[in-house]
């Protein structure tokens, strides 16, 4: 793997997002109540709501537009919703973010 820095954690806020622009499109990196990062595509595959904007709790994030359920670990929708969402390797290290872009470089390539 990769490792990119690409922020200090206390730039996140807790059960909050923020968005890593890439030539791909936009990852949306979550920061949770145990201050754990989980990094996933930025949009819902319902509507394509901005999950950055949505609500994390636990390991999950909900779309901001219809509700939608996401795991933050797998991807996977929750309940009787059906889709998934890209994840990435996410990490955090001495308090500074790491995310590994390789996946992200070979979508583009």
């Amino acid at each position: 793997m990769s490792w990119t820095d690409i922020a200090a954690l206390e730039d996140i806020p807790v059960r909050g997002a923020r968005i890593v622009k890439t030539h791909a499109g936009c990852i949306a990196v979550f920061r949770t109540d145990d201050n754990e990062v989980f990094a996933t595509s930025d949009r819902c595959p319902h509507k394509g709501g901005p999950l950055s904007e949505g609500i994390v709790h636990g390991k999950s994030v909900t779309c901001p537009l219809h509700n939608w359920v996401f795991s933050l670990e797998t991807g996977e929708a929750q309940g009787a919703d059906e889709g998934q969402i890209a994840t990435y390797p996410a990490r955090v290290e001495n308090g500074r973010v790491l995310m590994d872009l390789s996946e992200i470089n070979k979508v583009a390539a």
